[in-house]
């Protein structure tokens, strides 16, 4: 990316949950529902089959009928980021291909999994996987579930040859994404940054972030849409006051106890989502369970204490 070509993506990009029936089938009404809201809270993109979106544990079929319609629901109101999820470069290739036929602006991917492999190799994952496709290609920086932290060095040098347009940081490394920022300003920004943690936006933007790629956004876009136009002024009051609204909200996610962090994360999201109207139905992706009673109520009382249900 030149410094006279325009980012294809920048500012607030949620990763959409993905809607399911009891069944466990694909609730495409509520997911078109989801998508209209986000955009007309003032999103700038959508990043699709996500961790939130939870598409490790759907089919590729499934992955491509969740992107046709978040695809079509968006109708080029927003450029579509798409989570190509797969343990090596040939099957990334595979999913992603399947992905830009169905509309996809971009694609994101991780690191290879399963397969122990070394810097250079891991370099390479991401140079064959761009080669094959004729969409930008993201890097996505998810130690907790890859298992290994892409190297800062790596990064930037794929950066700056061209292979990956930018980066989705979701490591809870603070220091390790400040030094990501200055590396990538120090390279002369090659890569579009972006911060997968809800509770630091504020800092993260102040730093020099890009960008923001909130799983919270499901529940609260608006919150994070006043949050970056804040920042955009800076007016860095205003972005803080937002910010701790927004981390007040977040607490949903520390209402389930003994439960896996899918179920934890993405299931609050979902419950508050279904009591908020967005989508009909809480259920999770199989064989992750939804909330149990008690937690739901735990999470309608912060939803109310926010005044955003009756």
């Amino acid at each position: 990316m030149t410094a006279s070509t325009p980012a294809l993506f920048t500012g607030v990009v949620p990763p959409v949950a993905t809607p399911l029936l009891p069944g466990g089938e694909v609730d495409t009404a509520s997911l078109r529902r989801l998508v209209d809201h986000l955009i007309a809270s003032g999103v700038d993109g959508l990043f699709a089959l996500g961790s939130t979106g939870e598409t490790a544990y759907f089919t590729n079929a499934q992955r491509v009928q969740i992107l046709t319609t978040i695809v079509d629901a968006a109708a080029g109101r927003v450029p579509v980021i798409a989570g190509a999820i797969e343990l090596t470069a040939g099957r990334v290739i595979e999913c992603a291909r399947q992905l830009v036929d169905a509309g996809a602006d971009a694609i994101v991917t991780t690191g290879p999994l399963y397969t122990i492999n070394s810097r250079d190799e891991v370099a390479d994952h991401f140079r064959t996987i761009a080669a094959a496709l004729p969409v930008p290609l993201w890097a996505y920086d998810v130690p907790v579930r890859v298992h290994s932290k892409l190297p800062l060095e790596m990064v930037i040098e794929l950066g700056r040859e061209g292979v990956i347009s930018g980066i989705k940081d979701s490591s809870g490394d603070d220091v390790g994404f400040r030094r990501l920022i200055a590396a990538n300003q120090a390279a002369g920004h090659p890569l579009q940054v972006f911060t997968g943690h809800e509770v630091v936006v504020d800092a993260m933007l102040l730093a020099g972030a890009d960008g923001v790629v909130p799983g919270l956004a499901n529940v609260e876009a608006a919150g994070y849409v006043r949050l970056w136009q804040a920042a955009q002024r800076g007016d860095w009051e205003t972005a803080r006051t937002e910010q701790e609204r927004i981390n007040r909200l977040f607490e949903i996610v520390f209402q389930p106890h003994g439960r896996s962090g899918d179920a934890a994360g993405v299931g609050a999201f979902k419950t508050a989502m279904a009591e908020l109207g967005l989508i009909d139905h809480a259920v999770l992706a199989a064989p992750v369970q939804p909330l149990d009673a008690a937690t739901v109520a735990k999470v309608r009382t912060i939803l109310r204490d926010l005044e955003l249900v009756a």
